[in-house]
């Protein structure tokens, strides 16, 4: 899971996400200001951290701005109060990945930190990605399933792909098949059973990531 830094100056609050955030898997560690945030991703290493937009000191948008030059990939939540919810906007523009506003429900927080927890896992898959092709593959319905079927399934004879496809063409099939072989997204055993490679198995599950973090956008 995740690894996670929460920063906000209400200890009460605090503890109480990082509690929410340990009992669903999370790993957070937390602390109480800007400046501490600062100065220990300049040693550590976090996936996300969780920062609260006004604390004293420094403030958290201008906290982020600096977090996000020492560790460009670390995505940032802003939490907010309702009237703040403008300079939130502006977090985001300057490279927030998302915002919670107070107060805030457990389900809407795990809501949120899932999400976000999703892009972090797409961007690890994708890198490892023809990206061009994954997309132009994506783009047809009949490869998505198939590689869909051959995650599920694991192995399937030609065959068994047509009949589950329900395409009377089994040309079709042959053609969907030759492109996502030639991108070894899939290859045969000796007994001439179709299964997903390691490669084909990325492009999956990148798939499926981007679809569920589609998903839970309209959700919000």
């Amino acid at each position: 899971m995740s690894t996670i830094l929460i920063v906000d100056d209400d200890i009460q609050l605090s503890s109480t996400i990082k509690e929410v955030l340990e009992r669903a898997g999370y790993m957070p560690t937390v602390l109480h200001s800007g400046e501490e945030a600062i100065e220990i991703v300049k040693k550590e290493n976090f996936d996300i951290i969780l920062l609260d937009l006004i604390m004293p000191g420094i403030k958290g948008i201008d906290a982020m701005v600096e977090i996000k030059k020492i560790s460009p990939r670390t995505k940032v939540i802003m939490i907010t109060a309702f009237a703040t919810i403008d300079s939130a906007v502006q977090a985001i523009q300057k490279g927030a990945s998302e915002y919670i506003s107070k107060p805030f429900k457990i389900n809407e927080l795990l809501t949120v930190v899932n999400r976000v927890t999703e892009e972090i896992k797409f961007a690890d898959n994708i890198k490892h990605v023809d990206l061009d092709f994954a997309l132009s593959s994506f783009s047809n319905s009949i490869r998505r399933d198939i590689l869909s079927m051959l995650y599920e399934k694991t192995k399937m004879r030609f065959m068994e792909i047509v009949k589950q496809l329900e395409i009377e063409d089994s040309r079709k099939v042959v053609f969907h098949l030759k492109i996502l072989k030639e991108a070894n997204y899939i290859t045969q055993d000796s007994d001439k059973l179709y299964f997903l490679t390691s490669v084909g198995e990325v492009a999956y599950n990148s798939l499926k990531i981007f679809k569920d973090y589609l998903v839970s956008s309209k959700k919000k």
